[in-house]
């Protein structure tokens, strides 16, 4: 592999020797001829595939992440969100918001083996390892449960409005969702098909991002009215935490080896918070990326977090891959 390129960076009220920021560049893979904004993302760790929703272009980018190479583009999508990749069926999984469909494509040819359709707004995706089941955000408030091996909608969850972000627990049947038109997290019991309770997520709007801290107990929810994210106890529903942000965050990840939160926000910048405390947020140098790259991801096993970066003025569209910086 190539050595890394070190990005250092310096906070912009900091006046000489900030720490540099927590990732380092490694890899850029171009993406000529996509245009318009980024949404969510899916890796193939056998392949070294990543798959990314290009919703402005109503495309799905493949990259091959270990030859930094474009090697595919799924056409024909309507406003793609949602990716996941189920390596045990080898099959991509697409919400598309315009259409209302989650369709299916073959993990080798690319070819489109099946559609669930009626799912207007279809958003964000999920999985459930243990039960085998796609969860899925749409329409005016629901979570649709999906059998992904029959390719059918099962059952829906009612919502009070529009779901963003949510997460599953892994040791637990809840699932945690950002609900911003209602102002508060549901909390669902996936094993009744219900919501059992909300938290309300006071002092700010826009709660659109999501990660989970299963084992520390802690839900990190981003905002961007204003600008921050907030921790909440996720065995109390209790607001535990807070931390300004750069604007416009739209992912959240939680890398628990390091105590790192990173923040993907479309003002230009990957924001970090050490999260070593558990009843506070210290931020980290952010990182520079570029205007509108706001759409990431991070997986633990992969070991690498990425950025979408959309076309913009001179900037051309680009995935820019990275390392977490050895903990000292």
């Amino acid at each position: 592999m190539k050595t890394l390129l070190c990005v250092t960076l310096f906070c912009a009220a900091a006046a000489p020797a900030a720490e540099p920021a927590p990732l380092t560049l490694a890899k850029t893979i171009p993406l000529p001829g996509v245009e318009g904004r980024f949404d969510h993302a899916a890796y193939d760790a056998k392949t070294h595939r990543l798959f990314f929703a290009a919703l402005g272009n109503n495309t799905l980018e493949v990259v091959d992440v270990e030859t930094a190479t474009r090697i595919h583009s799924i056409k024909g999508l309507k406003k793609p969100t949602g990716v996941l990749f189920l390596a045990e069926w080898n099959v991509i999984v697409v919400a598309g918001g315009d259409d209302g469909t989650c369709r299916f494509y073959d993990g080798t040819s690319y070819a489109e083996k099946g559609r669930v359709t009626g799912v207007e707004d279809a958003d964000n995706l999920r999985f459930d390892t243990k039960a085998k089941r796609i969860y899925l955000g749409y329409g005016e408030g629901a979570l649709g449960v999906i059998d992904p091996a029959a390719m059918k909608l099962l059952s829906s969850i009612p919502l009070a409005k529009h779901p963003e972000s949510f997460q599953l627990e892994q040791n637990g049947p809840r699932i945690f969702v950002n609900v911003p038109d209602a102002g508060h997290i549901a909390v669902v019991d996936r094993t009744a098909g219900k919501v059992i309770e909300t938290w309300p997520v006071t002092q700010a709007r826009a709660n659109f991002p999501m990660s989970l801290d299963e084992s520390g107990h802690r839900l990190f929810v981003g905002t961007r009215q204003p600008a921050k994210v907030q921790a909440f106890d996720t065995t109390t529903g209790k607001l535990a935490a807070e931390s300004p942000l750069k604007g416009d965050v739209d992912d959240l990840f939680y890398d628990a080896a390091h105590h790192l939160l990173m923040a993907s926000c479309g003002e230009g910048f990957v924001d970090f918070l050490s999260t070593a405390a558990p009843d506070k947020l210290s931020p980290l140098p952010p990182l520079a990326t570029a205007d509108g790259a706001r759409t990431s991801y991070w997986n633990a096993e992969w070991k690498w977090f990425c950025i979408a970066v959309p076309h913009h003025g001179r900037q051309a569209a680009e995935i820019r891959l990275y390392r977490t910086s050895p903990a000292k």
